[in-house]
């Protein structure tokens, strides 16, 4: 059980995002979630979004290099500690992290070499693996009922 991270290189000068972000609303494409990284010249952003497919060829056409990757998406307890304790489940099995980045709430997306032997390690955890279609299920409701108690 994963979901999938578009990951594209950016210039890194200021607008070059913002045309990406501005496409994606052009398209309707919804971003979950993102990171960004500078690597000097270029940038990394990674975006987690409720449509890829469409994500993907948005960029594309903007000429863009794409890079989609599966990554896990766990939702943790929201209380102390839980991030620690998953952590500590990889470095026991010594099972690297790669980077990780927050969601939307609890949501968490995680990048590792080996996906099946971490989500089999997770599954003895008290922590929910969430796919693309929970991911933007759940979302939804969790926004809803947000803008609901405004």
């Amino acid at each position: 059980m994963s979901i999938s991270q578009i990951g594209v290189f950016v210039e890194n000068h200021p607008g070059h995002v913002a045309r990406v972000l501005d496409a994606f609303v052009e398209a309707e494409v919804q971003v979950r979630g993102y990171c960004m990284s500078d690597t000097g010249d270029y940038g990394i952003v990674r975006f987690v979004v409720d449509n890829p497919e469409k994500a993907k060829q948005v960029l594309a056409d903007m000429g863009c290099a794409v890079v989609a990757k599966e990554v896990l998406c766990l939702r943790l307890p929201d209380r102390p500690g839980e991030l620690a304790r998953i952590m500590g489940v990889f470095a026991k099995l010594n099972i690297n992290v790669e980077y990780s980045y927050s969601l939307v709430s609890t949501y968490i997306a995680i990048s590792v070499k080996d996906l099946a032997a971490a989500e089999e390690a997770l599954k003895k955890e008290t922590v929910e693996l969430i796919d693309q279609a929970q991911l933007t299920a759940l979302v939804d409701l969790d926004c809803g009922n947000a803008q609901e108690g405004r």
